[in-house]
């Protein structure tokens, strides 16, 4: 059937997100290998293009990989899915071995779960089943910051931005969470140091350790994205802020959970991006890049002290049991992917990393950009309004480009296999964008 028709189909049938049922025409994809796309336009004319968004931040490895392929294929002939309840698998159990291996800090079990939305609200249930469990079951609410995302389900929701989020959407129905100041921003240099406004810094750590104090009899768990606030803005701040989070969970009796599901493998220039901060976490989600995009995974890690709690209590199990739970298949793909980031993610990060920090420099002369700023593999132009959307999307497809901009961002998170060619049409087709849309 003739691509125009797919498009003619899809128009008012098939919701895509963030998208109203009558928005703009979707490109169709036809083909994906490597680090590149093969689109067909609304007009029919078909192009490819290098994907700056990894598929949304999972595709590492970018698409048809042999070693993701074969993984997936050795699965298939073996089983695609069993169900976890009374029942366990080699995938499985070997991928919990390498994930408490790999995480920071004293990671004990793994919780699989099929979504990073779903890791969040296993997380927070498990945060609210451990305070229970130590003799303090009032404790029913979160600490977490402004600028924050952690996914679309309800919990998830009720901890991402309260202004900026979808809060408003639904009233009455997300619970009550507690909400300190954004960190200040921060900016990673060429040589790894971390600056930002110490008045700023000082500031902030005063206000968020005094609202703290005054709620923590209701806290179960401060949640926050470490160092990097993706889709809330992609906000990098200082590792000292993610230690005073450290800090003031150990004072009050609260678990920290690091939600890594955008930052873990890689993404931020150290494998987990606690790391920067030498944090360990109590509970930490796992999820985009840990199939290198291939299947929805996701995990929620805790340390042993977690553990017995729950198993200490009355209920003695974590209450959540999703009917994919450690599929097979996913599982395998996993460890197949795991062991691809093990031997080249530091490299090819840095390399992506200083690609897109000369890449991206000349928007800094573009009138409408009032910011460019990078960390590990993720390029960002902040503009002083919002993006006009369509019209950047197809500037830059136009330029051998594929982004997905939002809010006052036109920003990249490529796969880590994109050659220096690769990343630097990326970059020139960034900045061709903005300028031919925005000035």
């Amino acid at each position: 059937m003739p691509e125009r028709a797919l498009l003619d189909r899809d128009q008012g049938l098939v919701w895509h997100p963030y998208a109203p049922l009558d928005g703009p025409a979707p490109y169709v994809v036809s083909a994906a290998s490597g680090a590149r796309l093969t689109l067909q336009c609304a007009d029919g004319t078909v192009t490819e293009v290098v994907d700056a968004m990894a598929s949304w931040w999972c595709a590492v490895h970018g698409y048809r990989h042999p070693v993701l392929d074969g993984a997936a294929h050795a699965q298939v002939d073996s089983f695609s899915h069993v169900m976890f309840g009374g029942l366990t698998h080699e995938p499985a159990v070997g991928l919990a071995e390498r994930l408490v291996r790999l995480a920071p800090g004293p990671m004990a079990h793994v919780f699989f779960a099929d979504s990073g939305s779903v890791s969040v609200e296993v997380a927070l249930k498990l945060a609210l089943q451990y305070q229970a469990a130590v003799g303090r079951p009032d404790r029913q609410s979160f600490l977490t910051v402004r600028g924050g995302y952690h996914g679309d389900t309800f919990a998830a929701m009720s901890v991402c931005d309260p202004v900026d989020g979808m809060h408003s959407a639904f009233p009455g129905v997300l619970a009550t969470q507690v909400f300190a100041p954004r960190p200040p921003i921060a900016v990673l240099d060429a040589d790894g140091r971390w600056e930002s406004d110490e008045s700023a810094m000082a500031r902030w750590e005063s206000s968020f350790r005094a609202l703290a104090a005054a709620h923590a009899g209701e806290l179960a768990a401060i949640i926050v994205e470490p160092i990097l606030q993706g889709a809330g803005g992609m906000r990098p701040y200082h590792p000292r802020c993610l230690q005073v989070m450290r800090e003031v969970a150990d004072e009050h009796g609260m678990l920290l959970i690091a939600d890594e599901i955008a930052t873990g493998f890689g993404r931020t220039g150290t494998l987990f991006a606690c790391e920067w901060a030498n944090v360990s976490p109590d509970v930490i989600c796992v999820g985009k890049a840990l199939t290198g995009g291939y299947l929805s995974l996701a995990a929620v890690l805790t340390t042993a002290q977690v553990g017995a709690a729950i198993t200490g209590s009355p209920f003695r199990a974590l209450l959540h049991g999703p009917t994919f739970m450690a599929n097979p298949l996913a599982c395998a793909i996993a460890n197949a992917s795991l062991d691809l980031l093990e031997r080249t993610w530091s490299r090819d990060v840095a390399r992506v990393g200083d690609a897109l920090r000369h890449g991206l420099a000349p928007a800094t002369d573009l009138t409408s950009v009032v910011d460019v700023r990078t960390v590990g593999a993720v390029g960002v132009i902040q503009l002083g309004r919002p993006v006009d959307v369509p019209a950047v999307t197809a500037a830059a497809v136009r330029n051998g480009v594929w982004v997905r901009p939002f809010r006052d961002l036109v920003y990249a998170m490529p796969p880590y296999i994109c050659s220096d060619e690769e990343v630097a049409t990326i970059c020139r087709g960034m900045v061709a964008a903005v300028e031919e849309v925005h000035g």
